[in-house]
């Protein structure tokens, strides 16, 4: 009898590549990038007040964080496979709630919307580490956002659009893409990482590894960027849309400049390009040095809306190229050992940058009008900037040894 052998393919997982990676975070701003102008215009309209949005808002922030600080405790329970596909769940459980369009199954929606994102960008950074080395991870990051740049350009102003024509449209079209997701993700058979396995012990304890981090200055450092440039996008995001409308320029100029910036990531080659040839060092405080002009200058010409209107889409051009180098510092400082711990400490700036933000605009408007933000984010990021000093000269860049050997081999720097 003639024996039958199982395709390699089948016995063997083929070791996933920076294009996968890519088109699984493809698919995923398809997923998010369509409600991100939704959520807030259904939680208007279901609340009816804008003090309870930003109540609501700031709730699923805390709650969020506190997850993602968990996250690691909880993948010591449960295998890193299935933390994802829950976390890629939550977005299609989410969707459900808000079709039902009441104001409690909107306020879920948004939590359980917040929640998955949170677990699904934990996991896909500890697998980015586990299969991408770290002369790769600058390529990683530059092929994730071009493959985002479609989800993320067309996906806010078609994600109002759908809504106005039939409002569970967009709500229909991330949860079928979240689907999608999952099962790209479970094609490429990521398994629970290379170091990654069920734990024997007991779930640690978020407070147990809070004191290892903060005593690595360089991923105190790498958090540091990940936070400020959060915290410049959401100026732009949130507050670039206010300042145009109360001098003038309408309601829906704010969502098409979202649409020009991120339009900006088809880009991201050419700027991986420009960062290659230079020091991360050097690429983190140009970009972080471009928006503190940038948003200082808007401020300090509000009087003039649109030039600063101008100033401020230039500045998000610079985000931009900082979200392809400023969180390389983080990504090559972490320890092997340390993936999902420090993975979860990294992925609560989103949250701490979506209290922080609207809590400090709140007091600077005490003092200011609404372009002091504009000037409080210029500042936060002359600080980055200036932290940026801090970083090796080398950073990124490939060294070679000083004399020949018969298997040269290039050295990431540490």
């Amino acid at each position: 009898m003639q024996e039958r052998r199982i395709p390699e393919w089948l016995r063997h997982a083929p070791t996933p590549t920076v294009r996968n990676f890519g088109i699984l975070s493809g698919i995923e701003a398809i997923v998010r990038g369509i409600l991100i102008s939704v959520f807030p215009l259904v939680m208007y309209r279901a609340l009816g007040d804008a003090g309870l949005v930003s109540q609501a808002y700031f709730l699923v922030g805390l709650g969020s964080l506190i997850i993602g600080l968990l996250m690691p405790g909880i993948i010591r329970l449960i295998p890193r496979r299935w933390a994802y596909t829950i976390g890629v769940l939550l977005f299609v459980t989410s969707a459900g709630f808000a079709i039902e369009g009441s104001a409690r199954s909107t306020v879920i929606a948004l939590a359980l919307n917040t929640v998955g994102t949170v677990m699904v960008f934990i996991c896909f950074n500890a697998y980015v580490l586990d299969y991408i080395s770290r002369v790769e991870l600058g390529k990683c990051e530059t092929s994730r956002m071009f493959y985002s740049a479609v989800g993320w350009t067309v996906g806010p102003m078609a994600g109002v659009l759908s809504y106005q024509y039939w409002a569970p449209a967009p709500f229909v079209i991330s949860g079928t893409a979240a689907l999608v997701m999952l099962a790209v993700f479970w094609f490429m058979r990521l398994g629970n990482g290379k170091l990654i396995t069920r734990a024997r012990g007991p779930a640690s304890n978020p407070l147990v590894f809070l004191p290892r981090f903060l005593e690595q200055p360089r991923l105190v450092t790498g958090y540091v960027f990940a936070l400020v440039r959060s915290c410049g996008w959401w100026v732009y995001v949130v507050y670039l849309p206010i300042f145009a409308i109360e001098n003038g320029l309408g309601d829906q100029l704010g969502g098409i400049l979202l649409s020009i910036t991120n339009a900006a990531l088809f880009g991201a080659p050419l700027l991986q390009r420009w960062i290659s040839r230079r020091s991360i060092r050097q690429a983190v405080q140009a970009g972080f040095g471009a928006v503190a002009l940038c948003f200082s200058l808007a401020a300090v010409l509000s009087n003039m809306p649109v030039v600063a209107v101008a100033l401020l889409v230039l500045g998000s051009f610079c985000m931009i190229e900082l979200d392809i180098c400023a969180g390389l510092p983080f990504l090559m400082a972490v320890k092997p050992s340390e993936r999902t711990e420090m993975s979860a400490i990294y992925s609560s700036y989103r949250d701490v940058s979506g209290i922080l933000t609207p809590g400090a605009a709140w007091l600077v408007l005490l003092a200011t009008p609404l372009a002091g933000i504009f000037a409080a984010g210029g500042f936060a990021a002359f600080g980055a900037a200036v932290l940026a000093r801090r970083l090796h000269p080398r950073l990124g860049r490939n060294r070679m040894h000083p004399v020949a050997v018969s298997k040269p081999e290039s050295i990431p720097a540490q």
